[in-house]
């Protein structure tokens, strides 16, 4: 179903009301400013090619030159094009989307990238190697051409039908009036020229709408954000907000780990280290040291259980020593004979190596619970800029995400750093799980 309201001049063409609407003038406005951009654009142009162009009068003014002189100019032009048209073109092209909205009113977004700073050359390298910036050169050179043909056989229809439509009032004083397609000496035999040039108004509107639609449309198509490049931007802000979510994640994880280990877990070291001196003051049998061992011993096991989650959060020997050794110690305290094979040459950055470990700990959670497993291995590795983490259960397979075991939170967070899961576990077993992890080991650890 149309739009209730035209959004170009080509879809106003298609609309009833067309010669009642503001369309036939805007598309008028439209061609008649095209010889703005078209001067922009061919003045500069003209200055800076005006030296090659006087070199090749010189190589041709004595006679046919040598074919390595016509060669070494035709270099020297295209040069020119390639090297100094992309500064011209760009705002041109800028000119050119605000111009659009004469016969186009959707919104027109630049398909430039955002430039990075540190000054020209940053800008120069950043454009020059854009297809954006190319295919605004590509409009450049067909406005250049088609408009400066196109536009004066515009310019010369309006002055026919305007002459047309005023040749009565022309030959108003008796001298005859040379039209295009005739002559009339006396308004009366003028009429019929008038009465012609009434009937091709609309027909003209029409015609110029037409034209102005087609420019717009190529202008968009060739200057615009198309769909695949927005997909494109939009794909790449999401990767930038995930990053930025993931670091904000990391710091936040680390302010909860210190002020666990340095606040409530000293506090609560402290009190049970003066439970344990009120129950050395008390008599064994009294009821007071009744009361006060038990609270001792909740004390006790409180920082036990605080002990377990701060290792849940982050453990220590992971910031320490790193991924190799914080396995070996998940493995050891597993009640299952577990083997760790890990072969990496640097420390990998902390959210890829923060995300490797706890994969490997939910991964022998799982295993605990679901498997029936007796032995399981894991084996850590680096190839090429992916860390792979592969863990290997001899239990009874089957293991599926559906069914809840926490593979979908596993993969979950896998994918939030780029990476990928794999799983393999037929009924019967093994099971094998693989994780890849984009990870450059040549990164700067951010601390």
């Amino acid at each position: 179903m149309p739009s209730p309201v035209p959004n170009t001049a080509l879809e106003a063409v298609a609309r009833r009301r067309f010669l009642l609407s503001r369309w036939p003038w805007r598309s008028l406005g439209y061609l008649l400013t095209a010889a703005v951009p078209v001067f922009v654009a061919v003045l500069p142009l003209a200055l800076l090619t005006s030296p090659w162009a006087v070199a090749l009068r010189l190589a041709t003014r004595d006679g046919r030159p040598p074919y390595g002189v016509i060669t070494s100019l035709v270099a020297l032009g295209l040069l020119l094009v390639v090297g100094i048209g992309p500064l011209v073109a760009l705002p041109l092209a800028e000119l050119e989307r605000g111009r659009l909205r004469l016969v186009d009113s959707r919104p027109v977004a630049s398909a430039h990238r955002r430039p990075p700073a540190g000054g020209p050359w940053p800008w120069l390298r950043s454009r020059y190697t854009e297809a954006a910036t190319w295919r605004a050169l590509g409009y450049t050179a067909l406005l250049v051409t088609v408009t400066v043909a196109l536009w004066p056989a515009v310019l010369l229809l309006l002055l026919l039908i305007g002459g047309l439509v005023a040749s009565p009032l022309l030959a108003r004083d008796g001298h005859p009036v040379s039209l295009i397609v005739g002559h009339a000496g006396t308004p009366t035999a003028a009429l019929p020229y008038a009465i012609a040039g009434l009937v091709l108004l609309p027909v003209t509107a029409y015609l110029l709408a037409l034209l102005a639609g087609a420019h717009g449309a190529m202008a968009r198509a060739l200057l615009a954000r198309g769909t695949g490049e927005r997909l494109r931007a939009e794909l790449v802000e999401v990767s930038r907000s995930r990053a930025r979510l993931v670091g904000a994640f990391e710091a936040e994880r680390r302010r909860i780990e210190r002020d666990l280990h340095d606040g409530a877990q000293q506090r609560l070291l402290s009190l049970t280290l003066q439970l344990g001196l009120a129950r050395l003051d008390l008599p064994p049998e009294s009821p007071a040291s009744r009361s006060v061992a038990d609270a001792h011993e909740q004390a006790k096991q409180l920082m036990v259980e605080l002990r377990e989650l701060v290792r849940g959060i982050h453990p220590r020997v992971l910031t320490d020593r790193g991924l190799p050794a914080a396995i070996g110690e998940l493995a050891d305290r597993f009640h299952l004979p577990v083997t760790v094979t890990a072969d990496l040459p640097a420390r990998p950055p902390r959210h890829v190596e923060g995300t490797a470990y706890f994969v490997v700990a939910e991964a022998l959670t799982n295993i605990t619970k679901h498997s029936g497993a007796t032995a399981a291995s894991v084996t850590v590795g680096h190839d090429g800029d992916v860390l792979t983490v592969e863990i290997h259960d001899d239990g009874d397979g089957g293991a599926d995400p559906r069914r809840g075991t926490g593979l979908t939170g596993l993969a979950d967070r896998v994918a939030v750093t780029d990476g990928r899961m794999l799983l393999s576990s037929p009924d019967g077993g093994p099971t094998v799980l693989r994780v890849e992890l984009p990870c450059s080991l040549s990164e700067p650890r951010s601390e």
